[in-house]
C-alpha cells in the first residue's frame, strides 16, 4: 500500500511541476514577444549574447520522412526542445525539465508537450536509463536524439536554461519573498557559503526562520537544500516554490524592463538557434497568437507505470502507443 501511495505522490508531483513549468515557459514567451514589439533592432543585437552551439543534424535520431508524410503539412509545424538543467560545479547537469514547444500554424495553435523525466528509454551508447540522464551523458545533441528515437519526433532545435542562472534574473527583479522553516534553516547557510565561494559573491546568511526577502544566491541556495526529512521530493518542491515566485514577479514587471532582463538572461541560454531564427519564431508565435494555447504530457496516464529496477525508480511505458499519441497530438491535433 505504501508503494502505491508513493507512486501516486510522484504523479501528483509531476503534474504540479508540469503546470509550473508551463507558466514559466509562457512567462518567457511573453517577454520574448513583448520585447520584439518594443525592442526593434536593439533586441536583435541582444540575441548575439546567446551561447550558440551547433548540432550534428545527421545524428539527431529523426525517423524517415515516410513516417511523417501521412500528416498533412507536417513540415510547416515547428518543434523546439526546451531543457531546464541544474548543473552544479560546471557539470553538464541532468535535464530535470523537458518540454517540446510546437508552433502549429496549420491548426493555429501553440502546443507545449511535457516529457516525463523518469521515462525508461534507450539512450544511444548507454543502454536503458532515465530520459533526463541523456543530457548529462551527451548534452543537447544526445538529449534530442533520445527524444526523437523514443517518442518518434523530428526535433532539430533546442534551448537550454541552467537553473544556476536564476540568481541573475532574481536580482534584476529585486529578490523574492519566501518562507524558510526551521528545518531548512539548519542547512541553507552552508549552501549560501558554498555558492558565495563559487560565484565570488557575498550573500549574507539567514539568521531566523519565517518569511524572508531573499536575493538570487539565497534563493538558489534554498532550492538546493536536499537533506531535510522529505529528501528529493521536498527539494523539487522548493524548485517549484522558487519558480512560482519568479513567475509572479515577472508577471507584475513592466514590459519596458524586458530588454534589460533579456540582456542579463540571454548569456545564460544555450541554443542552436540564431538571432534571425529566434525573431522569425517570435513572429510565427504572434501569428498564432489568436489561436489556442494547449498542453499535454507523455507518457499519458494509463500507458505507463512506475517500476523499480536495481533499487531505482523508473517510468516504463508503451513505446509504440506513445509514439502514435505524440505524433497525432503534435502533427494532427488529436
Amino acid at each position: 500500500m505504501s508503494r502505491i501511495k508513493q507512486t501516486n505522490n510522484k504523479n501528483i508531483k509531476k503534474k504540479k511541476k508540469k503546470s509550473i513549468g508551463f507558466k514559466i515557459l509562457m512567462g518567457f514567451l511573453a517577454i520574448l514577444i513583448a520585447s520584439i514589439a518594443i525592442g526593434g533592432g536593439y533586441l536583435y543585437g541582444l540575441f548575439f549574447k546567446l551561447d550558440n552551439v551547433k548540432l550534428d543534424t545527421k545524428d539527431l535520431g529523426i525517423s524517415s520522412t515516410e513516417e511523417f508524410s501521412k500528416y498533412n503539412n507536417y513540415k510547416d509545424i515547428k518543434n523546439i526542445a526546451l531543457f531546464g538543467v541544474d548543473a552544479e560545479d560546471g557539470g553538464a547537469g541532468r535535464s530535470d525539465s523537458m518540454m517540446i514547444v510546437t508552433i502549429d500554424p496549420v491548426h493555429n495553435k501553440l502546443k507545449v508537450t511535457s516529457l516525463m523525466r523518469d521515462s525508461y528509454v534507450n539512450i544511444d551508447g548507454h543502454g536503458m536509463d532515465k530520459l533526463n540522464h541523456a543530457y548529462a551523458f551527451g548534452g543537447p545533441q544526445l538529449a534530442i536524439k533520445t527524444i526523437n528515437e523514443n517518442f518518434g519526433l523530428n526535433v532539430e532545435d533546442f534551448a537550454t536554461v541552467n537553473f544556476s542562472s536564476l540568481p541573475v534574473i532574481i536580482d534584476i527583479l529585486g529578490g523574492l519573498d519566501l518562507e524558510i522553516n526551521d528545518e531548512e534553516l539548519q542547512y541553507i547557510n552552508s549552501y549560501i557559503d558554498s555558492l558565495n565561494g563559487l560565484e565570488g559573491t557575498s550573500a549574507p546568511n539567514i539568521t531566523y526562520s519565517g518569511s524572508q526577502h531573499l536575493n538570487g544566491i539565497q534563493a538558489l541556495a534554498y532550492s538546493r537544500i536536499r537533506y531535510t526529512a522529505g529528501g528529493d521530493y521536498e527539494r523539487t518542491q522548493r524548485h517549484r516554490i522558487v519558480l512560482t515566485a519568479l513567475f509572479e514577479k515577472l508577471s507584475s514587471t513592466s514590459t519596458t524592463s524586458y530588454p534589460s532582463i533579456l540582456n542579463s538572461l540571454l548569456p545564460h541560454v544555450q541554443t542552436n538557434l540564431t538571432a534571425g531564427n529566434i525573431l522569425s519564431l517570435g513572429t510565427n508565435v504572434l501569428g498564432v497568437g489568436n489561436g489556442a494555447l494547449v498542453q499535454d504530457r507523455f507518457p499519458r496516464d494509463g500507458f505507463g507505470e512506475g517500476t523499480t529496477i536495481d533499487g531505482i525508480y523508473y517510468l516504463s511505458y508503451d513505446k509504440d502507443a506513445t509514439i502514435k499519441q505524440v505524433r497525432d497530438y503534435i502533427f494532427d491535433d488529436k
